[in-house]
């Protein structure tokens, strides 16, 4: 059966692009790769884009991008979602736009568009990828993708059904959580694709005022981590949580607000999935040290 590769590139919706710029490049050390009034496209690896900024109100994250190895796995895995009655459209101007060969859509229970697609569009070797921020060898994508997100549900069960029956996405592990956050469980389903990154999709029931809680980007070196968030601090942009290390990814990292109000999560050491020798489990915290709840109590809709 065709199987989802990894999560290709993820599509934010924002008001303010040029706030955007800053954080991702000066903040993040992403490498901006094309820009005008509408659209914001940036660069962590030898892809053209990995993250797309388009203008707009929602300020949310708007759509995912999976990607396939080939054109007929695509073409397959399409034609079984139409079998199970998704309603699946092919997206060929869209597909210019993100970059890719080729491109299908379709939308989950709680809104989320997620394109299906292959042939990304690489960069010419001589315009390699190349940040004055980063010192390591640079972001961990790859075959494994350009990280992963945590999206906000009112129904878990329904969506991680659509998750794992329909899009074919495998379980990680579980985790509930009552102590990280003030006065919030945590009961969070954590899914992985065919390559293994530990996840490139997690979600939960809980009080956020975005249809995404974060997106996470990892970085090859720990002293980038480090160094992005004395960054953050000189430049006095809200911490959500402080460095720490989580027990189910084993990811060092830490949680900022992003322009659009929703958290990204910046992290090194993330762990990648060998399904022979895989068991799913159930932790009982988010983090087994540090991650520090840092925003004020006032603000209950950014819990």
């Amino acid at each position: 059966m065709s199987e989802i590769s990894a999560l290709a590139y993820m599509v934010i919706n924002a008001s303010d692009l040029d706030a955007w710029a800053s954080f991702a490049t000066d903040i993040l050390g992403l490498q901006a790769s094309r820009r005008d009034d509408d659209l914001l496209a940036l660069r962590m690896d030898e892809r053209t884009q990995r993250l797309l900024i388009e203008r707009g109100t929602e300020d949310d994250l708007a759509v995912l991008g999976w990607e396939f190895d080939t054109l007929p796995e695509l073409q397959a895995y399409v034609a079984r979602l139409r079998e199970c009655g998704v309603d699946v459209t092919e997206v060929t101007g869209t597909a210019r736009g993100r970059e890719m060969e080729k491109i299908y859509s379709c939308l989950d229970p709680i809104g989320f568009r997620h394109e299906f697609c292959y042939g990304p569009k690489l960069a010419p070797m001589s315009q390699p990828f190349h940040s004055p921020l980063i010192v390591g060898d640079g972001f961990e994508t790859g075959d494994l993708g350009v990280g992963h997100v945590f999206v906000v549900t009112q129904d878990a069960d329904e969506s991680v059904r659509f998750y794992t029956e329909t899009l074919g996405l495998r379980i990680s592990d579980y985790i509930r959580d009552s102590e990280t956050m003030p006065d919030v469980t945590v009961d969070g389903v954590f899914m992985h694709t065919r390559t293994g990154r530990h996840h490139s999709i997690a979600t939960a029931q809980i009080p956020w005022r975005k249809r995404v809680h974060h997106m996470m980007i990892q970085v090859k070196s720990l002293d980038d981590v480090g160094l992005a968030f004395d960054r953050v601090r000189k430049a006095e942009i809200p911490v959500v949580l402080d460095i720490g290390h989580h027990p189910n990814d084993r990811m060092v990292s830490f949680y900022i607000l992003t322009p659009s109000g929703f958290a990204l999560e910046y992290g090194w050491g993330g762990l990648v999935i060998d399904e022979n020798n895989w068991q799913v489990r159930t932790f009982s915290q988010l983090s087994d040290w540090g991650h520090r709840f840092c925003l004020p109590a006032e603000e209950p809709e950014a819990v």
